[in-house]
């Protein structure tokens, strides 16, 4: 029993870092394992590398590597500023279209966090030109890419569902992408039209128009968003992205590996410059994630896991747990990463937890991943802060972050309600 409370006590320090500090609760963790495992735990160090989750690497590493590239060559910007001329200067449709844009991008496999990183400057510029408010456009574009950031081919759905199945509940993908986009969905639009969103459809500015490049090759004074045509390039890449749904959807082939081989195709033909797409890799987040897991595959065998799930279980009821456990991994994730360390460590106590209070444990899981979701566009976690990143000159940036606190803080309440109803 000593042993399983040293362990958890690990796994709450490593967590507590992640929320306090800027260093790397993946290294941490890995150093944690090491220690707990090997020296106070008597395990063999092949016991405690065992745990290190090969498959979600390489899952991570190739989904990451493919959109990276089909980022650096422009594929997705360009995709984007088409859709925006869609729009044709409504300003009430231009958030909506950026929700839209956010969804379908991050939901074919960048993610939320590389999602927002291409489209938050975009939004923020064109949302100036037509009058909308920062707050609204942040809400939009950001909940936008959350809304799709559990799809199967995105690095937070690979984690999640790589979790579940590893905790027995496997088939589950598109019900837990459907989950959580509609919970951004419903929160989302009642948020923009109870803050004036409806009033913007009475506006209209001008269309944004096809870039002209001048003299030396910039961009024409008053474009906002650069429409470029397509090449070769960008239809080879998309021919590639098409692919590797459908090779994973129809024929469940494992995404990480048909990825990989996309991102050879690309890099074969000259299309993609895979060594500026590993630079942009996220290393930082795959370290965390596969870090937190082999200290978490310690606590699992310390029973450090079945104790902190009696723990949780002891702040609810059955017919409570839902509420309580998406506001706790709401509050946690205000201040850390969602995917990263709060859902990897939350998750493997879903069966332990079901079992002690008899509650249905899909349910529990749901309830974890919603909730922790939800409270992402606070300006303490990445989308946030990109968001705010890219406000143009002359906007008060403190006002946007006062907003965006509110809005995630207030998230944590209104998830656990959301939950509570729904799971």
């Amino acid at each position: 029993m000593n042993l399983a409370w040293i362990s958890l006590a690990a796994l709450v320090i490593a967590v507590t870092l992640s929320m306090v500090t800027k260093v790397n609760v993946g290294v941490v963790s890995l150093a944690f394992a090491w220690m707990v495992g090997v020296y106070l735990g008597g395990m063999p160090l092949n016991t405690v590398i065992g745990t290190f989750p090969v498959q979600l690497f390489l899952t991570l590493a190739g989904v990451t590597l493919l959109f990276g590239m089909a980022t650096v060559n422009g594929t997705l910007e360009r995709l984007a500023a088409r859709a925006v001329q869609l729009c044709r200067g409504n300003a009430g449709v231009i958030p909506v279209m950026f929700f839209l844009v956010a969804l379908g991008m991050a939901t074919i496999g960048p993610g939320n966090i590389a999602t927002a990183a291409i489209l938050a400057p975009m939004a923020m510029a064109v949302g100036a030109r037509a009058v909308v408010p920062p707050f609204l456009m942040a809400l939009m574009v950001g909940n936008g890419a959350q809304a799709g950031g559990l799809s199967p081919f995105a690095p937070t759905g690979v984690i999640v569902n790589g979790i579940m199945e590893r905790i027995g509940l496997p088939g589950h993908e598109w019900q837990t992408y459907t989950n959580n986009l509609l919970a951004h969905g419903v929160v989302t639009f009642a948020a923009y039209f109870l803050f004036g969103g409806w009033r913007l459809f009475r506006h209209r500015t001008q269309p944004v128009q096809m870039a002209q490049s001048d003299q030396a090759g910039g961009r024409s004074e008053g474009d906002v968003v650069d429409a470029e045509p397509l090449d070769w390039v960008h239809w080879m890449t998309l021919a590639i992205l098409t692919a590797l749904v459908l090779v994973v959807v129809f024929f469940d082939m494992q995404v990480g590996m048909a990825a990989l081989t996309g991102a050879a195709l690309l890099s074969l033909c000259g299309a993609g410059n895979e060594k500026e797409a590993i630079r942009k890799m996220p290393w930082g987040v795959v370290l965390m994630v596969c870090g937190v897991t082999v200290l978490i595959g310690v606590l699992e065998k310390t029973q450090g896991m079945t104790l902190f799930a009696n723990l949780l279980a002891t702040l609810s009821s059955p017919g409570t747990v839902s509420g309580v456990i998406a506001f706790f991994t709401g509050i946690v994730s205000v201040y850390s990463s969602t995917s990263g360390v709060v859902l990897p460590a939350l998750l493997p106590t879903v069966p332990a937890l079901a079992e002690r209070l008899g509650a249905d444990p899909l349910a529990i899981a749901s309830s974890m991943y919603v909730g922790g979701h939800l409270v992402d566009l606070s300006p303490l976690s990445t989308l946030g802060a990109l968001c705010i990143a890219a406000l143009p000159d002359g906007v008060d940036p403190r006002r946007l972050f006062n907003q965006l606190l509110t809005w995630g803080l207030s998230m944590t309440v209104v998830g656990a309600v959301i939950c509570w109803v729904l799971f």
